[in-house]
């Protein structure tokens, strides 16, 4: 499977989007008929699918590629680290920084993928895309490409939301900053760092010492139902805060600053990591936390309630578990699966409310160097959807 390479042209999803616009598990204001989360959708997109007439990229990718040959001829839709619902069966996918790391990917360009699940034929199809850019030159710094498109070795960004105005707000790890885009891709600020955090890679361009470890910064980012606040949870824990415990910081999106409140999440293991997190209303977000397994040594990978008015007076964020994503009830035996199904994988990043009682969950497969699923292949990027036994209760306003 991982030799299989396809090359999805964007526009070419109109069947396939019909398709998912009556075949996803949406039943807005329906009482759910499970006891417990159950899947009811599977779909995937195989690890080698690509930007057709695109550019090259994977230059300097090394190590167990897992059938693939590097360099590619053009850019993977790989790496899904963030998701926006469009609520008309497409999807706002951000692809992350590339193969791993800063040095290897600089051909690697900055990209928001629009997709489209369709579960009765378990696929999803690529209908469209953009890159990030700055033609502005809001980047103080010297960028990879004079062209001024963006790269993995210029920012790693992990999480997105979309504003009303259809601009996009995306969190970044190298700053770790906040980096705002209009709907075309293009940069309108200058990166917004958040005091006190400093990457590796920020205190090598810069001299500042780093406060935290790389590849730690903005995993999660949840918008507020007004609007006004974003709220950024960082994966890795600050110098000096108790190991396993993660900073989440409200941004004011009016003022364009951070309003100074901070709140914790406690990671049940410090060696776990969160995927992302996301607003069910002004209180509660919904968070993955994961561990770093895949496949056999794959055990923690749930999702949580996390509620900020600390009703236990801790200090923390209160946390309620939802869903274990390794103990999911698969009845129907959905992707061919047995009847309990499992998600297995190393980076589950992705997750979205479909409505009260649907989400949907992502994983971030890594490309190529990921195999959670079969051992020794390439992971394809797998879309979930599960309906939960009790209603979110979420914000209507985060449900359109």
């Amino acid at each position: 499977m991982g030799k299989i390479v396809t090359r999805t042209l964007a526009g070419a999803g109109a069947l396939v989007l019909a398709v998912t616009l009556t075949g996803t598990a949406s039943n807005a204001g329906s009482h759910s008929k499970v006891t417990t989360p159950t899947l009811t959708g599977w779909a995937s997109l195989p690890a080698g699918t690509f930007v057709p007439g695109s550019e090259p990229s994977g230059a300097l990718a090394t190590g167990d590629l897992h059938g693939f040959t590097a360099p590619f001829a053009d850019q993977p839709v790989q790496g899904f680290s963030g998701i926006v619902d469009n609520h008309d069966g497409t999807f706002d996918v951000l692809s992350d920084n590339g193969y791993g790391n800063q040095a290897n990917s600089a051909d690697f360009l900055l990209r928001i993928q629009k997709l489209a699940p369709a579960f009765a034929t378990n696929t999803v199809d690529v209908v469209g895309g953009l890159n990030l850019t700055d033609p502005n030159r809001h980047v103080p710094w010297k960028l990879v490409r004079d062209d001024r498109v963006l790269t993995g070795a210029d920012f790693d960004v992990e999480s997105i939301v979309k504003a009303k105005d259809g601009t996009f707000w995306i969190g970044d790890e190298f700053g770790p900053y906040l980096l705002h885009f209009d709907r075309a891709g293009r940069l309108l600020t200058a990166p917004i760092a958040l005091d006190g955090v400093v990457a590796p890679e920020t205190a090598a361009r810069t001299g500042v010492p780093a406060t935290t470890t790389s590849s730690k910064g903005f995993e999660g980012l949840a918008y507020s139902p007004s609007g006004r606040y974003v709220y950024g949870l960082l994966e890795g824990t600050v110098n000096g805060d108790t190991p396993g415990q993660l900073r989440l910081n409200e941004f004011d999106t009016r003022k364009q600053a951070y309003t100074g409140k901070r709140y914790a999440y406690r990671l049940e293991s410090a060696s776990n990591a969160i995927g992302d997190a996301i607003a069910v209303d002004d209180n509660r977000f919904l968070v993955i936390e994961r561990d770093g397994g895949q496949g056999a040594t794959a055990k923690f990978k749930r999702l949580y309630l996390a509620d900020k008015r600390d009703r236990d007076h801790d200090g923390l964020l209160d946390k309620t578990l939802l869903v274990d994503l390794m103990n999911i009830a698969n009845p129907r035996k959905l992707g061919g699966f047995g009847t309990t199904f499992t998600f297995p994988f190393q980076t589950i990043e992705d997750v979205v409310i479909l409505d009260d009682t649907h989400l949907a969950v992502l994983n971030d497969n890594n490309f190529p160097f990921s195999s959670g699923r079969t051992e020794g292949q390439a992971d394809n990027n797998e879309w979930i959807t599960i309906e939960l036994p009790r209603r979110l209760h979420a914000d209507r306003d985060l449900l359109r």
